[in-house]
């Protein structure tokens, strides 16, 4: 069975109850279950979608892309959703490696999706009543003949979500997660949570990230419960919800937390219905948890990434005021190494390398089978994250792959910024570093050795990514060098980089020595 059996069950037993509430919409499990029908008939018939084809989104968080992908999962097909916040080279460049028979685009994302898809040969469709290219998903279910649970050709083993992640080349990755690691996740998160089917699930996270995707959204249908779900997170638009839908759950990274918590509604927004907060997705300040839990609300930390579905470890609400600063322990259908450079299994309290394994974790990269075979080795996936564990087992995160940036919640990989940078005709050098930020977590920093010195300015190195990049890649501070630092073999040593810009994180130019 594909993992839609879990609508059509919810349908059989509880029809009438909402699903999905969207944008003031309620979508009741039996017409969510009628609408995946109607879209599989689509894909299936006007499109010529089948098993193994992708079918690519580009929008907002939105119910349309909920039904896409359990679509997909009964038709064997698979549902890549993009980032709505890249330019149209970089939608592109993501839609020329998955290669989709189907474009979908979100309200507000026809036109980028055309010029993106413009040459190549798939269908530009528009969700919701939106016609675009061939219409609309709403038009075009009128006249398709619903695709039922029992004629579906899907299953556990069949690839159901490509989630890009960018690599440390710069290149996103397409990470291929199957339908029983989607389920395999659920049930992790339903123990995190201690989910159950009257439980009120808000997720404000951008599904094309797995986070968004599979932290809460699925396993909250996976359970039952009803999940309202936010185009994008939007501070009055969470306080409303917090109240008004007596929301039980949610996720937040950090800089989301950060911002509930300087608004004044904070301290007077009712919270009662609340029962966790969970956050993940970079080093969480301890000062931070403190604040929410003052409130009442304990704060459970989740570790993964993409590759682990995501949820690989995480506290549960009963464990989160004894251990703050932990990322918890393994999950119940995970398990957890801590080794050294050689592979040797490493004590309590020693730091090393975070492996994972478990059938939640994905079944490779897209079309990668290098960087697949250097990321699982024998089951067990290489995070490239440091940690250690203490002697009860719990996971603290002592450092992260080395050069990702994570700012406000959006991994940000240097290399794809310093190969853009470093077409610019006046910089000689240029090194990406993050710098750590009371707001953002952390604000990307590019440090640049000008071909003539006093011939660049920071504004002219940020406006050369314009139209190249999304903007919340760019640089928030440029400083100029005069060298940067390499090692014998001729690397540059971000490290001192590092410590420099913390030495003199108000200088606009830093000496190299």
């Amino acid at each position: 069975m594909d993992i839609s059996v879990w609508i059509e069950r919810h349908a059989g037993f509880s029809p009438d109850k909402t699903a999905i509430r969207f944008e003031g919409a309620d979508l009741t499990y039996r017409n969510l279950a009628r609408r995946i029908g109607e879209v599989s008939g689509v894909l299936r018939q006007d499109l010529k979608v089948g098993r193994g084809d992708r079918v690519a989104w580009l929008g907002l968080n939105h119910s349309d892309l909920v039904v896409l992908l359990f679509a997909c999962a009964r038709l064997g097909a698979i549902v890549v959703p993009m980032n709505w916040r890249l330019e149209v080279a970089e939608y592109r460049a993501l839609l020329e490696d998955c290669t989709p028979k189907v474009l979908a685009t979100g309200p507000g994302y026809a036109e980028k999706g055309a010029k993106a898809a413009e040459g190549l040969d798939l269908t530009l469709i528009g969700a919701g009543a939106v016609e675009v290219g061939a219409g609309s998903l709403d038009q075009l279910a009128k006249k398709a003949r619903p695709v039922q649970e029992a004629e579906g050709v899907g299953g556990p083993t069949d690839a159901v979500l490509i989630s890009y992640t960018s690599g440390t080349t710069g290149k996103p990755k397409g990470v291929l997660l199957d339908q029983h690691a989607i389920f395999v996740n659920a049930v992790n998160s339903i123990h995190m949570h201690t989910m159950t089917a009257s439980d009120v699930v808000l997720n404000t996270l951008p599904m094309f990230h797995v986070g968004g995707m599979n932290i809460l959204s699925l396993p909250t249908l996976r359970s039952g419960g009803l999940l309202v779900l936010h185009a994008k997170f939007d501070v009055d638009a969470t306080f409303r919800s917090l109240e008004r839908d007596k929301v039980n759950l949610t996720v937040l990274v950090p800089t989301q937390i950060t911002a509930l918590l300087n608004d004044p509604r904070w301290a007077s927004v009712d919270l009662g219905h609340l029962r966790m907060i969970s956050t993940g997705s970079s080093m969480v300040p301890q000062g931070l948890i403190t604040r929410v839990h003052e409130r009442g609300v304990p704060v459970v930390q989740v570790y993964g990434s993409t590759e682990t579905g995501p949820i690989a470890a995480y506290l549960t609400a009963d464990l989160a005021c004894a251990h703050v600063g932990s990322a918890g322990l393994a999950a119940i259908h995970c398990g957890m190494r801590i080794v050294d450079e050689t592979g040797r299994d490493l004590p309590p309290g020693e730091s090393g390398e975070i492996l994972i394994k478990g059938e939640n974790l994905m079944r490779g990269y897209w079309q990668n089978p290098d960087a697949t075979a250097r990321a699982l080795v024998d089951g067990w996936f290489h995070t490239d994250d440091v940690g250690h564990v203490d002697a009860a087992g719990f996971l603290y995160v002592d450092d992260r792959k080395k050069d990702m940036v994570i700012s406000g919640g959006e991994n940000i990989y240097p290399a794809e910024l310093e190969n853009l940078l470093a077409e610019h005709p006046g910089i000689a050098e240029v090194a990406v570093i993050g710098q750590p930020d009371e707001a953002w977590g952390e604000i990307v920093v590019a440090m640049v050795v000008a071909r003539e010195a006093g011939s660049l300015s920071d504004r002219n190195v940020i406006a050369f990514l314009d139209g190249k990049l999304a903007r919340y890649k760019h640089p928030r501070k440029v400083i100029f060098v005069d060298a940067l630092p390499r090692n014998t073999m001729g690397k540059v040593i971000k490290d001192d980089l590092r410590k420099r810009v913390a030495r003199n994180c108000d200088n606009s130019r830093i000496s190299a020595t």
